[in-house]
C-alpha cells in the first residue's frame, strides 16, 4: 500500500477580508498522540495538527482558528486594519510548516486576537500553545513566560466567562499551570477546588487533580519545601 500522506488542503473564507483560500491540515487517522502532557500538550510520531490549527489570509493577513468568530464587524476590522493589516505582505502559509513557521502563525493569530477583542478563552489557548511551542524545542525560559500570560488569561475566562464556577477542566488547568510556573501553594488551591466541590462530577478531572497533587508534594520535597504546610487536596 502506498503511504498515506498524512496532509490535507481544506478551502476557509477569512473573516476579515472574505478571500477563499487554502490551508493545509493533518488527516484525522494520523493525530493519535504518542504521549501527552498533564497540561493537554500532546506529541506525534509524524506531523504534529497543532502545527496547522491556525489558518492564515494570504491576501490581508488575518490569522484565526476555527473557533474564531466567523465574520468580523466593522470596528474590528478597522482595529485589525491599523495594527496588522496595513504592514501585511502577501505570504502563503497553506502548505507543510516548519516549528518556526508554526510559531510565527501562532504569534500572528494571537495579535490578530488581540487587536479584536477576542474571547479571553482564544487567546488564552494561543497562549498556551505558543507556550507549547517552546516546551517542543526545549525553550524554557519562553516556555514558562508564555505558561504565566496563558495562566493569567485562563483565570480571566473562570472569572468572566465560566459555566457557573465549576468549569472543572479550566479549574484543572490553572492548578497545573500553576504548579508548572512554580505556584505552588496557589495549584494546590485549584487542585482542591476541583476535588472538594460537590457539583463537579468530572470523574477524569478528579482523578488528574488528586494525581497532579501527589506530584506536586513530591516537586517541594525535591526542592526542599515543606508540603506538609499545605492544604490537604483530598
Amino acid at each position: 500500500m502506498p503511504e498515506l500522506i498524512p496532509l490535507y488542503s481544506i478551502k476557509v473564507v477569512c473573516c476579515n477580508c472574505e478571500h477563499e483560500f487554502s490551508t493545509s491540515r493533518v488527516r484525522p487517522s494520523l493525530k493519535k498522540a504518542i504521549r501527552r502532557d498533564a497540561d493537554f500538550c500532546s506529541y506525534y510520531k509524524d506531523e504534529n495538527p497543532d502545527y496547522y490549527v491556525v489558518r492564515v489570509c494570504p491576501k490581508c493577513g488575518f490569522a484565526s482558528t476555527e473557533n474564531s468568530a466567523d465574520k468580523l464587524v466593522e470596528w474590528q476590522r478597522k482595529s485589525f486594519d491599523a495594527q496588522v493589516g496595513r504592514r501585511w505582505v502577501t505570504r502563503d502559509f497553506g502548505d507543510k510548516r516548519s516549528w518556526e513557521v508554526a510559531l510565527e502563525t501562532y504569534k500572528l493569530a494571537l495579535i490578530c486576537a488581540q487587536s479584536i477583542k477576542d474571547k479571553e478563552r482564544i487567546i488564552a489557548s494561543l497562549l498556551h500553545h505558543i507556550a507549547w511551542l517552546y516546551r517542543y524545542q526545549g525553550d524554557t525560559v519562553q516556555e514558562q513566560r508564555f505558561l504565566r500570560y496563558s495562566l493569567d488569561e485562563y483565570v480571566k475566562v473562570f472569572e468572566n466567562d465560566s459555566s457557573g464556577g465549576n468549569d472543572a477542566r479550566l479549574m484543572y488547568l490553572i492548578g497545573e499551570l500553576n504548579r508548572r510556573v512554580g505556584e505552588f501553594t496557589v495549584a494546590v488551591r485549584w487542585f482542591s477546588r476541583v476535588i472538594n466541590d460537590q457539583r463537579i462530577t468530572d470523574a477524569a478531572m478528579i482523578r488528574a487533580s488528586r494525581e497532579q497533587w501527589a506530584i506536586l508534594r513530591e516537586q517541594m520535597r525535591g526542592e526542599e519545601i515543606d508540603p506538609d504546610g499545605l492544604p490537604s487536596a483530598t
